[in-house]
């Protein structure tokens, strides 16, 4: 360990924070002091595989060392808000996991603290990391799909059935912060309709169809469900001159670009119709990296430079806002609710 080496605490290491762990512990230039977690079997869990890890279930103990630069906040949703807002007062750095907060209301206030203590606040938007969500970037703005008219996106699965959030709050971060980042605007609006079928008592949805309108005129579709008989996590972008696919599920072809569209002729008559062009699919090359210790490399890099990393605590915010106006139609059976209502 160096005396230059970035020190942190991770709270949550059951679920997906595991992986936090098993990252950062291994990671250069960074000394993973603290692991903590409210339940003695995966303290005792996390003990044993990193034993010069110190483990504790009172978080306070790593905020009041000085030695501790960040926080990365892995728990389940509902405790990210007080958790995050102690670690900013106590004066750390904070990564928090999708999505920032449960309200559009406390995520503002976690980005005001983080800009007035003048601390990094990241948040969990993993895709922003995939390299082919960012080679899909770097396309879009060399303009080669032409103008970006509209995106869809589908995220389903049978199971993981959630108890304390339904599928919109629990599947659709990824695609809102995907939608967000590829079209370079956020959504001012969000009409959703959904099911609820095997909670009904509790009343939380399986299935959500989404759509989101983005400035510019164009749209977002996301369609997000655990009760499905696929397992599908794709991304298509519909451009007037070409459009490409983001397969996450793909083993070899994770990005694909299409050279089809249509071309209406010069003078528009029913007789004329228009002309459909259908050309060669393109499979760019990739050269893979774990998007997990992509983020986890942006989180350090901010740490150290003190500059902005790509998934800020703002645009946590703007997710969490179509979250939010996502809910309300929901409840409202589909009316267009506005991210800023």
């Amino acid at each position: 360990m160096s005396t230059n080496d970035i020190g942190l605490a991770i709270v949550g290491a059951g679920g997906w924070g595991k992986n936090h762990v098993r990252v950062f512990a291994s990671m250069p230039g960074v000394s993973l002091k603290y692991v903590c977690d409210k339940s003695e079997k995966v303290r005792e869990a996390v003990g044993r595989t990193y034993p010069n890890v110190q483990v504790i279930d009172d978080l306070s103990i790593a905020l009041s060392d000085p030695s501790v630069h960040g926080v990365v906040v892995a728990t389940d949703a509902r405790s990210h808000h007080p958790l995050a807002l102690a670690a900013l007062r106590a004066g750390k750095d904070v990564f928090v996991e999708k999505p920032l907060t449960l309200s559009a209301a406390t995520s503002a206030e976690l980005c005001d603290l983080a800009d007035t203590q003048n601390r990094i606040l990241m948040v969990g938007h993993l895709l922003l990391y995939h390299p082919a969500v960012e080679l899909l970037r770097s396309i879009i703005d060399s303009g080669e799909l032409g103008e970006v008219l509209y995106l869809y996106a589908e995220r389903l699965n049978l199971g993981v059935v959630r108890r304390d959030e339904n599928a919109w709050w629990s599947l659709a971060p990824h695609d809102v912060s995907l939608a967000h980042y590829l079209l370079g605007a956020d959504a001012t609006s969000v009409s959703a309709s959904g099911g609820v079928f095997l909670q009904r008592e509790a009343g939380i949805e399986d299935v959500v169809f989404a759509t989101l309108d983005i400035p510019g005129g164009r749209l977002a579709h996301v369609h997000v469900s655990w009760l499905d008989p696929h397992k599908t996590r794709r991304l298509t972008v519909v451009g007037s001159k070409k459009m490409a696919v983001f397969d996450d599920g793909s083993a070899d072809q994770k990005l694909a670009l299409f050279d089809k569209g249509v071309e209406p002729p010069p003078s528009l008559t029913y007789a004329e119709g228009v002309r459909v062009r259908t050309g060669d699919i393109r499979i760019p090359a990739l050269r893979m990296a774990e998007p997990l210790g992509r983020e986890c490399e942006a989180f350090i890099k901010a740490i150290r430079t003190r500059e902005a990393p790509l998934a800020t605590g703002r645009s946590g915010l703007a997710v969490v806002k179509v979250l939010e106006a996502g809910a309300r139609s929901l409840s409202e059976q589909g009316r267009r609710v506005s991210t800023s209502s």
